[in-house]
């Protein structure tokens, strides 16, 4: 069984970045000068501040498969996923009835926890270039596909942008995303409805079937 991911700050980075602020601060303003009278100092500076406060952030992304070998194209995409960060935790493998469109072979299912610095876009232009280098062209249909990736979470941010929602619409109505992100990240929490996984997996009524593979 895996377990949520805490990430903590020692006590030295605190201090750190303690000092940098306080340095940043004392220095605002003020363009330190050198033989060309030029910004460079300033400049490095502000370089050096944006390397300290940027914190890596946890987006849980949904993968599906239903063509060809359904646990390879997962592993495959998984392994792709690492281009993007850090893959910190992978949920079980579920077998999943289709849902909108039924007629169609059943999905194979997981839920990744992926430490990132990227931005949400260039989160989602890696997960779409990892499609299409699969084998997979979105037509905007719900029919039999190689691999599906969608960004469920990511962090507490809320964004509604042409082609990028986060939260992802659905995830609150769908078993086969629940399930698995409720087993690796039960307290993960949806910053607009304000429930966690376990309480939208708890909430849903009875539906699609979901079974969790073990081990082969």
């Amino acid at each position: 069984m895996s377990h949520p991911i805490w990430v903590a700050l020692t006590y030295a980075s605190l201090d750190s970045i303690g000092r940098r602020l306080r340095f940043h601060r004392a220095t605002a303003g003020h363009a330190p000068q050198n033989a060309a009278g030029g910004l460079g100092r300033q400049s490095q500076d502000r370089t050096l501040f944006h390397e300290v406060t940027a914190v890596p952030e946890l987006a849980y992304l949904s993968l599906g498969s239903n063509l060809g070998d359904r646990s390879a194209n997962l592993c495959d995409a998984i392994t792709r996923l690492s281009e993007a960060g850090k893959v910190k935790t992978v949920s079980s493998f579920y077998e999943t009835e289709p849902v909108d469109l039924l007629e169609q072979p059943w999905f194979l299912n997981c839920v990744v926890a992926l430490e990132t610095d990227s931005p949400p876009p260039a989160l989602l232009k890696i997960a779409l270039t990892i499609e299409a280098t699969m084998g997979r062209w979105r037509k905007g249909d719900k029919g039999p596909r190689k691999i599906d990736i969608d960004i469920l979470l990511f962090g507490n941010r809320v964004i509604d942008e042409p082609g990028l929602r986060i939260p992802h619409p659905a995830m609150h109505r769908r078993r086969f995303v629940l399930a698995p992100l409720a087993e690796i990240a039960p307290q993960a929490l949806h910053p607009v409805l304000k429930r966690t996984a376990q309480e939208m997996l708890a909430a849903l009524p009875p539906g699609q079937s979901v079974r969790r593979l073990g081990p082969e």
